[in-house]
């Protein structure tokens, strides 16, 4: 590590826990090394109230903040972000779909999959109309409390074609018919709020099926638990780096982005929380029984879905109230 002040090194933010970690390992200490700079970390709850306070009062203490892609879209819309250097990344082909944008990078990729309990059913579900069918495979079911994948899980269980579903959710008649969908189950729901709840309610019998990140799925079953997993029709998206508007070190925080996306480090992240890459660069440089684990399993990205993060920002201040009203009668 360099030794630098502290006000001259490049402060990163994280969503804290395995993030911070995982971040810290595959991307600070080598990025440091390389360049002989240094990195303060910091996390936060992925909220923008802080940012906006900082743009606000131009008190500037971050300058490279990992974003969900929705809250990438409308930070970059309030100007709380940096534009990005579009020449910052040279080979963008060799990215997955949708992983740039005005203000940010995607820099790991990630699936919402369902996950069963092998030593509960006597059959493998295989589909989310499995999902939903309690009478062949019965037991309680483990949801996300957000209407996000609950209504497009909905819809794909009602026999809506996967290029549809949006199409559908952006009518009164599809939200109504995601919700209908969604009645069917209900009393079989039992709500889970952090990514840390899914895999014990699972192993405890709690529920027999639930959705999960793929990533603790794969860890479960690593550790021999008795997890199977679903990737059919899985929805994915990537979580981004972005730099605050007005970050004194743009520079250096560019030069970090482009570096954690760059093939070495991707391969490391992967290999260390068994989340996906973005630069399919990796594909050919990573074992091929962790690929086959990872959302970017050229089997697993022909039938998964992205998630469609505009129709979550445009949409989703009605549906979260109407689904938390519903949930909660």
């Amino acid at each position: 590590m360099a030794c630098q002040k502290q006000n001259d090194a490049l402060t990163v933010v994280s969503l804290g826990g395995i993030h911070a970690k995982t971040q810290k390992e595959t991307f600070y200490k080598p990025f440091m090394k390389q360049t002989q700079t240094s990195i303060v970390a910091d996390s936060y709850n992925g909220g923008m109230a802080k940012i906006r306070s900082m743009i606000e009062t131009q008190q500037i203490d971050w300058d490279v903040v990992q974003v969900e892609t929705a809250n990438l879209i409308r930070g970059c819309s309030e100007g709380l972000f940096e534009p990005l250097d579009t020449n910052l990344i040279s080979n963008k082909n060799d990215f997955i779909k949708g992983n740039f944008s005005e203000c940010g990078i995607g820099f790991f990729s990630w699936s919402i999959i369902f996950a069963y309990n092998k030593d509960k059913l006597l059959y493998e579900p295989k589909t989310w109309k499995d999902f939903w069918n309690i009478k062949d495979f019965p037991g309680n079911r483990g949801l996300q409390k957000t209407p996000m994948i609950a209504l497009e899980a909905a819809l794909l269980a009602d026999d809506v074609k996967p290029e549809d579903v949006y199409t559908l959710l952006k009518t009164p008649e599809g939200v109504d018919r995601a919700f209908k969908k969604l009645d069917e189950i209900k009393p079989y729901i039992r709500w889970w709020e952090k990514g840390s709840q899914p895999l014990p309610m699972l192993l405890t019998g709690d529920v027999v099926m639930t959705t999960t990140f793929n990533g603790r799925g794969v860890i479960a079953q690593q550790e021999g638990k008795p997890v199977g997993l679903v990737w059919n029709d899985s929805f994915y998206d990537v979580d981004n780096f972005a730099i605050i508007k007005g970050s004194r070190h743009k520079k250096l925080a560019e030069d970090f982005i482009a570096f954690a996306v760059s093939s070495a480090p991707q391969k490391a992240f992967s290999e260390y929380s068994h989340y996906g890459f973005v630069n399919e660069q990796v594909i050919p440089l990573i074992n091929p029984i962790l690929l086959k684990e990872l959302p970017n399993n050229p089997d697993v990205m022909r039938h998964a879905h992205k998630i469609n993060a505009n129709f979550w920002v445009e949409q989703g201040e009605p549906l979260e109230r109407r689904f938390n009203i519903w949930a909660s009668q």
